[in-house]
């Protein structure tokens, strides 16, 4: 049987008298994908920095591929893996191809092997056309793309990827997807944080939900959705309709009852019978769907709003 490619127990870190990660532990199989999710200053970017080797844990163990320990064994480990930041690292003076060629170089792959790769990645990236740009000719989207095609260049056995479509449209963020996507077919292994739920919900076998730096749950997405909601939900918005939540005869259709601005989210177990009764208000709308990972969410880490921090 092939080692758990990432195992973290009991990890802890503290700036001061603030505990950033509490207790926290968790394991990456081969050939799935592990997401990390949780409201601004949950401790998800300061794990990802521990089990880089870039921020010195105050407690608990980091041990990759069965027995190389972090950060004792950080060089044998980062030959092992890939990696693409939050923020863009691509030396803006190369180009798109040059990017690929130096990277190669750090981890002290011959020439000859790293040239055979970047035509390989670029295509993949669908950065062909671009090979001779520089990374301030490209998108947003392209960069990320080229920033997740220098991160294979050392054909890693795991990828770390830190909420790698921030900032991206619609259209980018798609085809971001679609690239992972691949990489999961061919039976790559990827932890990812993400504020996206739909990214999470497409991209992931496992996903690790953390508040104030602590495990709040752990599960398949559809599971964790299963076990925490209700199946159905009922949004109602419009001119007047935050009172509605106050109404009795629709609390009593509704298992719970949240507002969130000037929108009221009936979760249900039977929408009909709450469909029925709002009719009496046909000035409203309403929107009827099944319980999502956002509302998962939500529920587990609340519907303020956090400051980065």
């Amino acid at each position: 049987m092939n080692p758990t490619l990432l195992s973290v127990n009991h990890l802890a870190k503290r700036y001061g008298d603030q505990t950033v990660v509490n207790d926290l532990s968790f394991h990456i199989e081969p050939g799935e994908c592990l997401g990390v999710i949780g409201p601004n200053g949950a401790g998800k970017t300061t794990t990802i920095r521990m089990c880089l080797g870039l921020s010195e844990p105050d407690g608990g163990a980091i041990t990759y591929f069965g027995d190389r320990h972090m950060p004792g064994d950080a060089l044998t480990i980062k030959a092992r893996l890939g990696v693409v930041a939050q923020m863009d690292t691509l030396d803006p003076d190369f180009t798109a191809a040059e990017n690929l060629l130096v990277f190669g170089r750090y981890f002290g792959l011959p020439d000859r092997v790293i040239r055979e790769r970047i035509p390989q990645l670029l295509e993949y990236a669908a950065l062909s056309h671009k090979a001779d740009a520089k990374p301030g000719q490209l998108s947003g989207g392209m960069k990320r793309r080229l920033s997740l095609a220098r991160a294979l260049i050392n054909a890693p056995d795991l990828l770390l990827l830190d909420e790698p479509t921030t900032g991206l449209d619609p259209q980018a963020r798609h085809l971001m997807w679609e690239r992972l996507q691949v990489l999961l077919q061919q039976g790559k292994s990827i932890l990812l944080t993400t504020h996206f739920m739909d990214e999470a919900e497409r991209l992931c076998n496992r996903l690790l939900v953390l508040d104030h730096g602590r495990k709040i749950a752990e599960g398949k997405p559809r599971d964790l959705i299963a076990e925490h909601l209700e199946p159905e939900v009922v949004e109602v918005f419009g001119q007047g309709a935050v009172p509605l939540a106050q109404e009795a005869s629709l609390q009593a259709l509704a298992s719970r009852i949240e507002v969130s601005g000037e929108t009221i989210f009936f979760y249900t177990r039977d929408n009909q019978p709450l469909l029925a009764a709002l009719q009496a208000w046909p000035q409203l709308r309403t929107l009827h769907r099944p319980s999502n990972l956002e509302d998962l969410f939500l529920k587990l880490t609340g519907r303020q709003i956090r400051e980065e921090g």
